[in-house]
C-alpha cells in the first residue's frame, strides 16, 4: 500500500461525504448518482447550493483531509493504489478511496465470502450465521459483512471464535462502530487482524443512502455472496442483486417456508441461487467439487456430559432431556451451564435447549 491515498481520490471522496445530506433524495438511484463526475455530481444534486459546493469543491486543502483522517487512525487505500481491492472495480462507482481501521487483511485477495441477512433473525438463521462464519474461517477464507444486527453480526462472531480475519463493511465512517451497540464486536474485529472499511472519511452521520452503498462494497468485496435469512425487503437482497450485478455467485441457506425471515433468501433459492447448506457448499461452488474439502476440528464434550447432550439433539424439552440422561436437577443445571460455555448448545425461547451447529 503507498504512504498516501493521491489528491483526486481524496477529494473526490470528501465531496461523496459532504454531499451526504443530498444524496439522500436519491437513494433509490444511488449506483447511478455515485458513478457521476465530479461536477456531474455537483450539479445533478447540488440544487441552490451548486455554485457554493463547486467553489467549496475547488478551494479544498486535500493535504487538511487526509491529514485529519491520519489523525484518527485511517489508512487510506485509493483506486490508484495496487492495494485497492480489485474486486472493487467492477462497479460502476467504486469508491475513490477505501478508509480502513485495523489490519489491512488482505481486504483483497479474493478469498472471501459475504454473509448476510435479516436484522430480525431467527435462532436458527442466528445459529447458521454464526456457523458458516466459523466453519469458513476455520477454511481460510476472510468473512466479509455489514455489523448490522442480527445474521451480520453473527457472521462476524464466527469467524473471531475461529481465529480468522473477518471486514466489517461499515455505512458511515470507518472508525466509529455503527449500529453504536456493536462497540464491543467492533473492537474486537479490528483488534484481532480483521477490518473495518468505509469509503467515508471522518464526521459524517449516518444517512439512509449509506446501506445500499455500502452493500455494493459487500457484493464486490467478497468472491461470493451468501444470505442466510432475508425478508421480501431485505437489504440483504440489494447485495444479492449487486453481487449477481459484477458477476459474483449468490447462494443462500434454506428456511422454514412459513418463516417471514425467509421468504427473501428462499426466493433467491427459486430463482436459481446456490443451495448453501454448510460450508462444503461455499467451497465446491468456490472452488470446484471436491477440489478443497473442509475438515471440522473434531470437538468431544466431557464424556459424562455426552448422553444429556444426546437427548438434547434428539429433541427433548430440557426437563425430560435432564431425566433420560440420568442427571438431577441441581447437577443438571451445572452440566447444561457447562455445555453452553463450550458452545455444544445453545439457549433459545422458553429455556430451551437446541444442539450448537
Amino acid at each position: 500500500m503507498t504512504e498516501r491515498a493521491c489528491d483526486a481520490c481524496v477529494a473526490r471522496s470528501w465531496l461523496v461525504a459532504r454531499l451526504a445530506g443530498h444524496l439522500e433524495l436519491a437513494r433509490g438511484r444511488i449506483e447511478q448518482v455515485l458513478a457521476l463526475g465530479v461536477y456531474e455530481l455537483i450539479a445533478a444534486i447540488g440544487g441552490r447550493e451548486t455554485a457554493r459546493l463547486g467553489r467549496e469543491f475547488e478551494m479544498l486543502d486535500v493535504d487538511e483531509v487526509r491529514s485529519r483522517a491520519l489523525d484518527a487512525g485511517l489508512k487510506a487505500v485509493c483506486g490508484c493504489d495496487p492495494a485497492y481491492p480489485p474486486g472493487l472495480r467492477a462497479l460502476a462507482a467504486p469508491p475513490a478511496v477505501l478508509y480502513v481501521v485495523g489490519g489491512v487483511v488482505d481486504l483483497l485477495a479474493g478469498d472471501s465470502v459475504a454473509i448476510v441477512g435479516s436484522r430480525r433473525a431467527t435462532p436458527y438463521g442466528l445459529d447458521m450465521a454464526r456457523s458458516l462464519g466459523r466453519d469458513l474461517a476455520v477454511a481460510g477464507l476472510t468473512v466479509v459483512s455489514g455489523m448490522a444486527l442480527g445474521i451480520d453480526s453473527a457472521a462476524h462472531a464466527g469467524a473471531l471464535e475461529a481465529g480468522g480475519p473477518t471486514i466489517a463493511v461499515l455505512p458511515g465512517q470507518a472508525d466509529r462502530p455503527y449500529p453504536p451497540g456493536k462497540r464491543g464486536l467492533y473492537r474486537r474485529i479490528v483488534g484481532e487482524g480483521g477490518a473495518a472499511v468505509s469509503e467515508l472519511g471522518q464526521g459524517r452521520s449516518v444517512w439512509r443512502w449509506m446501506f445500499p452503498a455500502r452493500n455494493r462494497i459487500i457484493a464486490a468485496l467478497a468472491a461470493m455472496t451468501v444470505v442466510v435469512e432475508a425478508g421480501e425487503r431485505s437489504g440483504s437482497l440489494v447485495t444479492a442483486r449487486l453481487a449477481s450485478g459484477v458477476g459474483r455467485p449468490v447462494g443462500a441457506v434454506p428456511g422454514r417456508v412459513t418463516t417471514p425471515q425467509a421468504k427473501g433468501s428462499n426466493g433467491l433459492l427459486a430463482a436459481g441461487a446456490c443451495v448453501v447448506r454448510g460450508p462444503q457448499d461455499v467451497l465446491d461452488h468456490l472452488f470446484g467439487v471436491g477440489e478443497r474439502t473442509f475438515r471440522e476440528p473434531r470437538r468431544e464434550p466431557p464424556r459424562e456430559l455426552q448422553p444429556l447432550l444426546t437427548a438434547i439433539a434428539e429433541g427433548r424439552e430440557t426437563k425430560a432431556a435432564l431425566a433420560r440422561a440420568g442427571f438431577e436437577p441441581d447437577e443438571g443445571l451445572a452440566a447444561l451451564a457447562a455445555l453452553e460455555l463450550e458452545g455444544f448448545v445453545r439457549r433459545g425461547p422458553g429455556g430451551r435447549y437446541r444442539v450448537a451447529p
